[in-house]
């Protein structure tokens, strides 16, 4: 009986993750899972705050670039350490595992699961323009999506992969036809880049701030990428080469769309809208609008919710190798060479959320925390470049000047979050915190044997 469970043991330690990823397959998971709905639903947020046209284009550009800073910090560091995990790792050995720990604490039962669940509703609700569906039939539809896609990606990382990068593809030749037919039908809209009965203004430094915050949000997702690197062909320069052009094809796309926008519609309109692609739409081939965004929403929010899947389960993984998690949660199929198990455990919490609409105030009370992680990243950057004998295939551009500049943006973010709303902020960072009374009583458990 332990003769047969010792051979099992080294049968399992024998199966590795497959490497599917090359540098499209990455690319398409950063573009893919950084451009969702919003875009195409809400850009108000920062018009809302900026009323002039110079300095909504100023914002985007701005956060562009700091996410692209963030995107080179997450490219050094994932030339070093090219195991599953992502900024769970360089947290991790930057600092110590109670700081990964708490990454994917957070991960789980909030940030990432929260994600998950709250594209898959968005998903479901722009089906049921289509397909008229009350509250617990959206729900049921969210939790499907989840399930298929998780199944999808149980299967191999190759056929998740390949779904992501279909999709991301579509997703861009259709930004592609928005931005050509935008300009080119726009040409006969009365006034372009016009103001309405918005007065431009000087805007204030307060103003500007909450709008680039509302354009960092928009750009989420970018680190997921390194998630996978045990999974990616030469992940030392893959990745790094990923985070950099998919960032750039994002903040592109993310302009140009706006400027298509702001071509078509006058800013007080774009300011107040809420569905900006339909609205959009509407001005240039009259009604429709509505039926044009909610496909592009579906297909859009379906390849992002593709990588997101993906990518969580990567943590997850690492961390049960670390002896984090229950052992179970690491083990790889012996057929698709997936972390199974953890796919599932995924789906099954994300779906919990789904079902009991707690994923609301999970997610927005705790989604603003992953910026004091990235902050810490960064950092954890200067540690690591005070770190002899390690190999990098990377070294960042700008340093030292890029990564601070991250680090103060990232816990600017938080500062902001918390002075705007002090109670919902403290709930949140408590969630957070609850993680390391747990992380120290799982590793007293590791270290008695209990």
């Amino acid at each position: 009986m332990l003769r047969n469970q010792l051979m099992n043991d080294k049968n399992k330690k024998n199966i590795q993750l497959r490497r599917a990823i090359g540098l499209p397959h990455a690319t398409a998971m950063v573009v893919g899972t950084i451009i969702g709905a919003s875009i195409f639903v809400q850009p108000s947020e920062i018009t809302g705050q900026i009323n002039s046209i110079k300095g909504v284009f100023l914002v985007w550009l701005i956060a562009g670039i700091l996410t692209f800073f963030g995107a080179l910090v997450c490219a050094e560091l994932a030339s070093i350490f090219t195991q599953s995990g992502g900024v769970y790792v360089y947290l991790k050995e930057a600092f110590s595992p109670s700081v990964g720990f708490l990454w994917g604490w957070a991960m789980f039962w909030s940030v990432h699961s929260g994600i998950i669940a709250a594209i898959a509703v968005i998903f479901s609700r722009y089906v049921s323009y289509f397909f008229p569906m009350n509250d617990v039939m959206i729900r049921v539809v969210s939790i499907s999506v989840i399930m298929i896609l998780s199944a999808i990606n149980y299967m191999g990382v190759k056929r998740g992969s390949t779904l992501q990068t279909l999709f991301t593809l579509g997703k861009i030749i259709a930004i592609v036809f928005i931005i050509v037919a935008g300009f080119t039908l726009g040409s006969r809209v009365p006034e372009h880049f016009a103001t309405g009965n918005i007065v431009q203004s000087d805007f204030s430094l307060n103003s500007f701030f909450l709008a680039l915050v509302a354009g960092l949000f928009a750009f989420g997702g970018w680190h997921m990428v390194t998630y996978n690197s045990e999974e990616t062909i030469n992940p030392r320069k893959t990745i790094p080469q990923a985070l950099m052009l998919g960032t750039l094809i994002v903040t592109l796309c993310y302009i140009a769309l706006n400027a298509v926008y702001m071509y078509i519609l006058p800013l007080d309109s774009v300011a107040s809208s809420t569905r900006i692609a339909a609205d959009a739409a509407d001005a240039l081939v009259g009604f429709g609008g509505g039926a044009f965004m909610s496909a592009l929403v579906i297909f859009s929010t379906f390849g992002a919710l593709s990588g997101i899947i993906l990518c969580g389960p990567r943590v997850y993984y690492a961390m049960a190798g670390d002896r984090l998690l229950f052992r179970w949660v690491g083990d790889i199929h012996s057929r698709y060479r997936t972390p199974h198990k953890a796919i599932m455990l995924q789906a099954v919490w994300s779906s919990v959320l789904v079902a009991t609409g707690t994923y609301r105030a999970l997610f927005t009370r705790v989604v603003y925390t992953e910026w004091a992680f990235f902050g810490l990243m960064a950092i954890g950057l200067f540690v690591m470049r005070k770190k002899s004998g390690i190999v990098r295939g990377y070294r960042i551009w700008g340093y030292p000047v890029v990564p601070a500049l991250f680090i103060i943006s990232s816990f600017a973010i938080v500062v902001n979050q918390i002075i705007s709303d002090p109670k919902e902020s403290m709930f949140g960072l408590s969630l957070v915190l609850i993680g390391l009374p747990v992380y120290y009583l799982w590793s007293k458990r590791m270290r008695t044997g209990v």
